[in-house]
């Protein structure tokens, strides 16, 4: 069983893009320190109506 599966993701809200895989590993790693509601703040302040971006 998937990720999305496992956890009912059926959204993508929040994306960033870059030029090099490296430098995207590395954001991956802050984020995934990052409290919570921390990352929700990223997203609203993005995406405050939580659209799905993967349309």
């Amino acid at each position: 069983m998937g990720h999305g599966t496992r956890y009912n993701i059926d959204k993508l809200v929040y994306v960033e893009t870059f030029d090099e895989p490296n430098q995207a590993i590395a954001r991956e790693k802050v984020l995934k320190t990052w409290r919570r509601a921390w990352k929700i703040a990223l997203i609203e302040k993005e995406n405050p109506a939580w659209s799905d971006l993967a349309g």
